[in-house]
């Protein structure tokens, strides 16, 4: 309670998807959250207003996974890239300390492990091993352009506009350049039609051209929370769009290894990793990132 000297839960804030601190995705790690309520952890992930906070519960649950819920200021929703990673290194650093072992998440689409890979010549990264991506249905380009206030044109005809699903759904569109993804601005009314055909309002957009050469794609990323919000840096959208890769090869090779920036609209650079190749017939997709600490401190 406010006023009270008792500190009960601890908070951490980490950047993910960040080569620096202050960029990325910002991620607030509440643990100890087993007496808080749904209203509760809803309210903290309003004040926090990040794109997700996420609540780490005590003890390992039979499995050898912490059980782990996601919020965004809006809702609890089952799967997201970036507080995967930033809860598995805080559970790392700051409840199973000195654990070479993955880090096991229980979330609602299943358990998720998170593996620590380190370069000589990188920081180390984060990764996780993506649940099974579906497709759905795909979509034609002019109401989704009018959704993003850009021309027809400035959609790609390679590949399809198309629903992918993993716990949650979003809608992936390729663009041809750089300049139609910066003049992207989702438009909820002008999306309303969509929505009425079951298509979700998160669109993950993404094109080949980038702001750094050493990088593959460049991407962006639009979700409905009380209101448009934009992600800086989105490991589930980075998900999809690997199924979506394996689906529709406009890439070349049978597996791939990709660098994804996203968030430069935002004053907030991310760099994310995505694998993607077939083992047996059954696709597979990781995706990986720094995390960087910036804050800790106890719920009041």
């Amino acid at each position: 309670m406010l006023g009270s000297t008792a500190m009960t839960h601890p908070f951490h804030i980490v950047d993910v998807f960040a080569e620096r601190p202050y960029a990325g995705n910002q991620l607030a790690v509440v643990t100890h959250a087993d007496d808080l309520s749904d209203e509760t952890m809803q309210q903290i992930a309003t004040e926090m207003n990040f794109s997700e906070t996420t609540f780490v519960y005590n003890a390992p649950e039979r499995d050898g996974g912490h059980r782990v819920r996601i919020f965004t200021p809006a809702r609890e929703i089952a799967f997201a890239g970036h507080p995967i990673l930033g809860t598995a290194w805080v559970i790392r650093e700051q409840i199973a300390p000195g654990s070479s072992a993955p880090v096991r998440l229980n979330l609602a689409v299943g358990q998720v492990p998170v593996t620590f890979e380190a370069a000589a010549d990188e920081a180390e990264t984060a990764w996780f091993r993506a649940p099974q991506v579906t497709s759905g249905a795909t979509c034609d380009r002019e109401p989704v352009a009018a959704a993003l206030g850009i021309s027809p044109d400035d959609i790609e005809t390679t590949s399809p506009i198309q629903q992918m699903t993993a716990g949650i759904s979003a809608m992936i569109v390729p663009l041809r350049s750089l300049d139609a993804l910066r003049r992207c601005k989702l438009d909820l009314d002008a999306f309303a039609p969509l929505t009425r055909q079951g298509f979700p309002s998160l669109v993950y957009l993404f094109c080949r051209e980038t702001h750094h050469a050493r990088n593959d794609l460049c991407v962006r990323f639009f979700f409905e929370a009380h209101g448009v919000r934009e992600d800086p840096a989105t490991g589930n959208g980075a998900a999809f769009l690997g199924a979506y890769l394996l689906q529709h090869p406009i890439l070349p090779g049978s597996s791939l290894s990709l660098r994804i920036e996203q968030g430069y609209e935002m004053n907030r650079p991310s760099l994310v990793r995505l694998r993607a190749g077939t083992a047996d017939g059954t696709p597979e997709v990781s995706v990986g990132g720094r995390v960087i600490p910036v804050i800790k401190g106890e719920l009041l």
